[in-house]
């Protein structure tokens, strides 16, 4: 059975450790074959701020966020090649993931403006019936967020708020972090082993 392909959006929202940190997963996971990687400029942005990363070449991305090694089953799509593969639902996905997922990209899927590759590929996942998750951190939330949030999950796609969990003992952010990612990729129907799963007390 061929490995599955999970596609990675990442847009202007702060929370660049989250998108690295899922990304890391997936290379590590061997159920995983090909994920496409597209970036927002206000990605860009992010990823330089929080992260200090910033390629010579775009091309570089994957491997400035996950390692070289680690890095050869990712692909970065530039954002504004609205004619590559994920713009078409003919190319096979098992979902995708967009994280962060700022307000402007939730409200333009919420609408259905497609004028970059990451929102016409988000469409095209909502169209085609497949797994969308869109985590956004935002926080207070307006009427227009609520009422996005609203329309983009009747449409198809998981709301994923950037809410990690704090019942499992968490000493460092760091494990916060690596949580969160092991939830979101068990909602993706690829459960890891580091996530801890509550069982109850006695």
């Amino acid at each position: 059975m061929p490995g599955k392909t999970i596609v990675v959006g990442i847009s202007g929202a702060s929370g660049a450790v989250y998108a690295r940190r899922l990304l890391q997963l997936l290379a590590a996971d061997k159920r995983v074959a090909h994920v496409p990687v597209v970036v927002s400029s206000g990605g860009m942005r992010l990823l330089k701020e929080e992260l200090n990363i910033a390629p010579k070449k775009l091309a570089q991305l994957p491997a400035a966020l996950v390692g070289k090694a680690a890095a050869k089953k990712f692909d970065y799509l530039h954002n504004a090649d609205i004619g590559a593969s994920l713009a078409s639902g003919s190319y096979p996905t098992d979902g995708m993931v967009i994280l962060p997922c700022s307000m402007a990209t939730l409200g333009a899927i919420a609408s259905g403006v497609t004028d970059n590759l990451m929102r016409r590929a988000a469409d095209v996942h909502l169209k085609e019936g497949r797994m969308l998750v869109l985590c956004w951190r935002d926080s207070p939330l307006n009427t227009i967020h609520l009422e996005n949030m609203l329309r983009v999950a009747r449409a198809g796609a998981v709301n994923f708020p950037i809410s990690p969990g704090y019942y499992f003992g968490a000493q460092k952010l760091d494990e916060l972090v690596t949580q969160f990612c092991c939830r979101l990729l068990a909602r993706l129907g690829l459960p890891q082993e580091k996530q801890f799963q509550w069982k109850g007390r006695k």
